[in-house]
């Protein structure tokens, strides 16, 4: 006998009994089956969207622990740059100034950082910023201490050479200081002795009888040994980095374009020679070219007293003596 079960038929108003055949029974199973399915697959999904697996759960912690070394290490390169950058400015402000070379520019200190992006491949691939950007800032960091290190040789050899460069940059009076009459005329604008203008002024003017001594204040080599306009008799000494020294109005030149002297040779005598109003020395230190106070180098010769003098005087608006 087959089994079934009864419906009541509105219609009818009769319960009427179905028979369950076999074919309906194998699509009533497979449609409970199918939806027993999906609603398994709906609930797995639901259950590891909420409670990853744990494999998903080791990477994530991997990737968690990944991420905090990566900031520590952008922490440890902040230090980095702000250490290179104090050292950097030593270098520039203090080692190099020392031994008075050009700092060095910031457009060759951040040369290099533009270009091919090496990051290219890795910026598609997203979610890599944070390893981007410390490699990046990496790469800045390794090419500044490139630079620094090969600033560092170059200052090692300023150091190597300045035992030679103290000798060289002029220290001393060109004049003895018991020869010495008076400090007649300093650096600056002065009233011109002939033409009674102001003019700039751009050495000193130290006044000493006919034929007193003129020394070297510096190791050199003689540059010029003439007659020159308006100088009279005139020596220049090339002192090498950048120095040089003029000797003017002398009475007598003592020594040859070309000849190489140190500190303390007798180069020529005081005279009266070329635009002058009276017997003195005409004496400037330049630097690249342009006249620097003289003063500023005779500090190896004087008591800070005499010095403080000195300054005084050359501060005066006196009349020169050429």
């Amino acid at each position: 006998m087959a089994k079934g079960k009864f419906v009541f038929n509105p219609e009818t108003l009769n319960f009427e009994k179905i028979e369950f055949s076999f074919k309906r029974f194998i699509y009533k199973a497979f449609t409970h089956i199918i939806s027993s399915g999906v609603t398994a697959v709906v609930l797995m999904f639901v259950y590891l969207s909420i409670f990853p697996s744990p494999t998903e759960k080791k990477l994530r912690e991997e990737n968690k622990e990944l991420k905090y070394n990566y900031e520590v290490i952008n922490g440890k390169m902040d230090q980095f740059e702000n250490i290179l950058k104090d050292i950097q400015d030593r270098d520039d402000n203090i080692y190099r100034m020392i031994f008075e070379a050009e700092p060095i520019p910031s457009s060759v200190r951040k040369a290099g950082f533009g270009g091919v992006n090496k990051y290219a491949e890795l910026e598609e691939k997203g979610n890599l910023e944070l390893v981007i950007e410390t490699g990046k800032q990496l790469d800045i960091i390794l090419k500044q201490l490139y630079i620094q290190s090969k600033s560092f040789d170059q200052v090692i050899d300023l150091a190597k050479n300045k035992e030679q460069m103290l000798k060289s940059i002029p220290a001393i009076q060109p004049i003895s200081d018991k020869e010495l009459m008076r400090f007649s005329s300093g650096f600056g604008y002065r009233i011109h002795p002939i033409y009674k203008t102001m003019k700039f002024h751009e050495g000193v003017d130290l006044t000493a009888k006919v034929g007193t001594k003129i020394y070297a204040t510096g190791d050199g080599v003689i540059k010029v040994a003439q007659f020159g306009r308006g100088y009279g008799k005139l020596v220049t000494i090339d002192h090498g980095y950048s120095y040089e020294s003029l000797y003017g109005h002398m009475s007598q030149i003592l020594v040859r374009e070309g000849q190489t002297v140190k500190r303390g040779d007798v180069i020529g005598l005081v005279g009266n020679t070329g635009t002058s109003s009276g017997p003195h020395l005409h004496y400037e230190v330049r630097k690249n070219g342009q006249p620097i106070n003289p003063i500023n180098f005779y500090l190896n010769d004087l008591t800070p007293e005499e010095f403080d003098e000195m300054i005084e005087i050359s501060s005066r608006p006196t009349q020169s003596f050429d």
